[in-house]
């Protein structure tokens, strides 16, 4: 019979979920996690990994098509086999999925395939009739795309799900959404010969990121032919014959345009319905359980990470919540994450990623403490290894503290940004200072050394400008 009374249980199986039960395990707590679909949650399964599947195929195709850039004949003429391309990404996702339920058996983990509700104190109520008792409960159920009125998810309008397994290249695409999603399922659709138009409310895309690097990637995408607006919503669809016809509100300018599919990437809402939560004192707003700086709810025993418990939306913020807050329960010493020290990677072509403030955020920071700032840049263009790659376009951004030398902030544009930014996230986490990253020294040649030459740059001392 299996043991219903554990330790820790964790609800949601997803990249904060399954490393909190692991770490639990770990420590010497007789763990259970309760997932009610696919191990890995939708990170593994249908968000992060199955994307980076396509795009990387959108990068092969990519490469072979500009082969004789490279002195390489007779692969101009490679075409997308998006069959190939969708049934390789599931087979990554699949191979992946069984890689944490390995874990979970490995590390002593008891899975339920279920949903859960809260019963009462330190009670879980699964769907199948069995009752869990622990006396910590975590929960990590994620979060989902936000539906908008105008346009219903179906057959021709997509959400996350259905972009990720066409049947067919659509001839034309409307992605609604120019954040990290909208920007990666861009990239990918018009790499395989998609004629992509990219809309946003906001006045750029990619808002959350440097107002000089969102600019970039703008360029960049129109120069791969995409076209953007911004300052731009939809108001109404209609099917018809072939496909969709979205009025757009641009400003108040009202134009229609009619596509073969729309992709709706407008953000996403907590999973907070149907955990009992209102039987609890576990506090929501905004469709996200508020939580303290070590995961705890108002609830006593009752802890939520990842998604579920708000921005940033980042399977690796879920993941160190999910370690932080099991290291909290033992007794570990921790303290809590500093949301300047999360890396964010949008995986688009190119990419971008970023850690820490925005230029003008940190402007206004050092205003605020009587400070200044100092911005170094540094172009792909001066560094060998970019060049030898072919992709020299791109930037590097640093933003310090004048004063102290303190790194507020780093950003990158380029095919290969989101290997890079790491750099910078471990020099945040170990409060390097300018002094410590200019004596830092950068194997030559490689795309590495234009974090050296960007901070060299914002203290007058570049050597490659």
């Amino acid at each position: 019979m299996t043991k219903n009374v554990f330790d820790l249980v964790v609800v949601g199986g997803g990249p904060g979920g399954y490393v909190a039960a692991i770490r639990g395990a770990q420590l010497g707590l007789s763990v259970a996690l309760v997932e009610r679909a696919e191990l890995g949650g939708i990170c593994l399964n249908w968000g992060c990994i199955p994307t980076k599947a396509l795009l990387h195929s959108a990068t092969v195709l990519r490469a072979c098509q500009e082969a004789s850039h490279y002195g390489v004949t007779g692969a101009g003429e490679a075409r997308p086999d998006l069959a190939a391309m969708v049934a390789r990404s599931r087979k990554v996702a699949g191979r992946l999925g069984l890689g944490v339920a390995h874990l979970m058996k490995k590390n002593g983990v008891t899975v339920f395939a279920a949903s859960a509700t809260l019963a009462g104190a330190g009670k879980l109520a699964l769907d199948n009739g069995t009752t869990l008792s622990a006396k910590h409960i975590i929960l990590a159920t994620g979060a989902r795309a936000r539906e908008l009125p105008a346009l219903p998810v179906g057959e021709r309008i997509w959400a996350y799900r259905q972009a990720l397994m066409p049947t067919e290249i659509p001839k034309s695409l409307l992605v609604v959404g120019a954040g990290a999603i909208g920007a990666e399922f861009a990239s990918f659709y018009r790499a395989i010969g998609s004629d992509v138009t990219l809309i946003d409310m906001t006045p750029e895309i990619l808002p959350q990121e440097d107002a000089e690097i969102s600019q970039l990637a703008r360029k960049a995408f129109e120069k791969q032919g995409i076209r953007v607006l911004t300052q731009c919503a939809v108001t109404a669809s209609a099917l018809t014959a072939t496909g969709v016809k979205v009025t757009l509100d641009q400003q108040g300018k009202k134009t229609e345009l009619e596509v073969d599919r729309v992709i709706v990437a407008a953000g996403i809402v907590g999973n907070v319905e149907n955990l009992g939560l209102e039987k609890t004192r576990v506090k929501i707003e905004k469709t996200h359980i508020v939580t303290d700086g070590l995961c705890r709810t108002a609830e006593p025993g009752v802890y939520a990470i990842g998604d579920v418990a708000g921005a940033p939306w980042l399977a690796h913020k879920a993941s160190h919540e999910g370690v932080l807050c099991v290291e909290a329960i033992t007794g570990k010493p921790v303290h809590a994450i500093d949301p300047l020290r999360i890396p964010a990677c949008t995986y688009s072509y190119p990419q971008v990623a970023s850690i820490g403030m925005t230029e003008a955020r940190a402007r206004e920071h050092a205003k605020a403490n009587g400070s200044e700032i100092r911005v170094g840049k540094f172009t792909f263009a001066g560094n060998g290894k970019a060049i030898a790659m072919g992709e020299d376009q791109g930037l590097v951004k640093t933003v310090f503290d004048a004063t102290s030398g303190e790194l507020l902030g780093a950003h990158i544009i380029h095919p290969e940004a989101s290997e890079l930014i790491t750099g910078y996230g471990v020099a945040a986490s170990l409060e390097a200072t300018e002094e410590d990253l200019m004596h830092t020294v950068f194997a030559h040649p490689t795309l590495s050394e234009t974090l050296h030459e960007s901070v060299l740059s914002a203290f007058g001392r570049a050597l490659h400008a």
